[in-house]
């Protein structure tokens, strides 16, 4: 379906094709959000890439027709012009795509479930697509480890469940798991709904494999989760958003699945007591808290009115969702039921629901994962993920309200309590330059004043790598695009992302 947003995508990239070539003749950025921006000195497809590549892939994995569910990217804000899809099924095909392209300096746009929140997973201008859904096997479980080796294109819902089926599960959950895809997941970092507990992927990825740009495969696998022989350059990939290489394996420590899993919905009067439950869940759960996210009454009336869902505690101001891993049933059930209990007592909690099976559950996190599929039902999302000190957690989202007013349909914020990021969100029916002008760098501005980051966990992609500088000092972005030069010397590799223009 083509929601309200569908008319900023088409606003977005106006080009003109001579029918009869694969040339790109014209590609004119006409968006107001990204006036200046220009396409690099990159080469000009031509039909003999094109031949190139079906003599490569085979024809039916050179794809040239129907391509704007590659071209548009999941929030429907950004829209790219690339004329050519690529699907390798493996490194080698992977490697040797990349090796043409180095040579003849076509701009590369590394793909996996296209469910970034940044445009940091669709083209610009006219990038090659290079697409790793077809690279989906997953090759090896350790179970003595639980170290899992899969290719990049693995969704990240599948290998769960073929892990569940072992005992095992991913240390990463998404609202999107079952969409994005592991090698993407590692690309840009992916936090989650579970990092409180497992941690990040920066500790939990064991090894890698990556074609760097000019074809060269970098082999950093490893399944052993202590390797200390030099530099760790398997951390260079993870977060860089396809600019340094494109990630074709991964290894990931996946832990044991707990046997028994719990959840409550809580009812919050204010943020203070928001935070009080907090700290309360974190010294009476202790070992089995696994998760714990928080939504504002604003963003849990956007999911009821836009996807006509009846909520469980209408009305509340504040909701949390606490979540429990664990070994023991009973003791565990207990144990947050005690939770829920005294934290009513001490009026820190007003209502409650506990869900103890899988279909309970299930349904309760609708409310927090499908918030982001409610906000398009407003029309355009004007979307933010930031990390704050959590004393300034909430205070974000009243400054937005205060500085836009009525210009707004919804002002929300919900996210990770347990590590500080907050998902903050505004929209209009339509793409609002003078909203997008209220906001940035304003709201960034305010982060970084307060100790932020302007990123939390979805990257910088394309529509904030001009803002790094207020997360990073100008000698850590002059560093990273040292290493952008010497990894990717001509700049094909997503090119437009991550780092600041010239």
């Amino acid at each position: 379906m083509r929601g309200p947003g569908w008319q900023l995508c088409k606003q977005l990239i106006t080009r003109r094709v001579h029918s009869s070539s694969f040339a790109l003749k014209e590609v004119e950025l006409t968006s107001v959000r990204y006036p200046d921006l220009k396409r690099g000195p990159f080469g000009r497809l031509t039909d003999s890439d094109v031949t190139h590549f079906r003599r490569l892939l085979g024809a039916e994995r050179v794809i040239t027709e129907d391509l704007d569910g590659y071209n548009t990217d999941w929030l429907r804000s950004v829209r790219g012009a690339s004329q050519l899809v690529l699907r390798p099924r493996s490194t080698e095909e992977v490697s040797a795509v990349l090796r043409h392209c180095h040579e003849r300096r076509l701009a590369v746009c590394p793909q996996g479930g296209n469910t970034g929140l940044v445009g940091g997973s669709v083209p610009v201008f006219d990038e090659v697509v290079l697409s790793t859904s077809l690279m989906n096997k997953i090759i090896d479980l350790d179970t003595n480890s639980g170290a899992l080796v899969c290719e990049a294109g693995c969704v990240l819902e599948t290998a769960d469940t073929y892990l569940a089926e072992r005992g095992f599960m991913m240390p990463l959950d998404l609202g999107a798991k079952g969409s994005c895809q592991i090698g993407g997941n590692v690309s840009t970092n992916a936090g989650g709904l579970r990092l409180v507990r497992y941690g990040g992927l920066h500790g939990t990825v064991l090894g890698l494999e990556a074609v760097l740009a000019n074809g060269d495969v970098l082999d950093c696998m490893s399944t052993m989760k202590k390797d200390n022989t030099g530099y760790d350059l398997k951390h260079l990939l993870i977060g860089s958003e396809g600019t340094l290489g494109v990630v074709t394996k991964v290894a990931i420590s996946c832990p044991r699945r707990p046997a028994c899993v719990n959840l409550v919905m809580l009812a919050v009067r204010s943020f203070e007591d928001v935070l009080s439950t907090y700290q309360f869940a974190q010294s009476q759960l202790g070992e089995i808290l696994s998760s714990i996210e928080f939504m504002d009454g604003a963003s849990q009336e956007c999911v009821v009115n836009n996807l006509n869902m009846s909520h469980p505690l209408p009305g509340h101001p504040f909701y949390m969702v606490v979540e429990t891993s664990g070994s023991r049933d009973t003791h565990d059930e207990e144990k947050l039921s005690l939770f829920m209990e005294e934290a009513m007592q001490r009026e820190l909690v007003t209502d409650g629901v506990l869900a103890t099976d899988v279909g309970q559950i299930k349904s309760l996190w609708q409310f927090r994962e499908r918030i982001a599929e409610a906000l398009l039902g407003d029309g355009y999302c004007f979307k933010y993920d930031i990390s704050l000190p959590l004393n300034a957690f909430y205070e974000v989202v009243l400054e937005m309200r205060r500085k836009l007013g009525d210009s707004v349909v919804t002002c929300c914020g919900y996210g990770h309590i347990g590590d500080g990021n907050i998902h903050l969100n505004m929209t209009t029916r339509d793409f609002d330059a003078a909203v997008l002008s209220k906001i940035e760098p304003s709201l960034y501005e305010w982060t970084a004043q307060h100790g932020g980051s302007i990123s939390a966990e979805h990257g910088l992609g394309l529509k904030k790598r001009n803002f790094i500088g207020y997360s990073k000092s100008p000698s850590a972005v002059a560093l990273m695009q040292q290493l952008k030069a010497m990894l990717d010397p001509h700049g094909i590799l997503n090119p437009h992302k991550v780092l600041p223009d010239n």
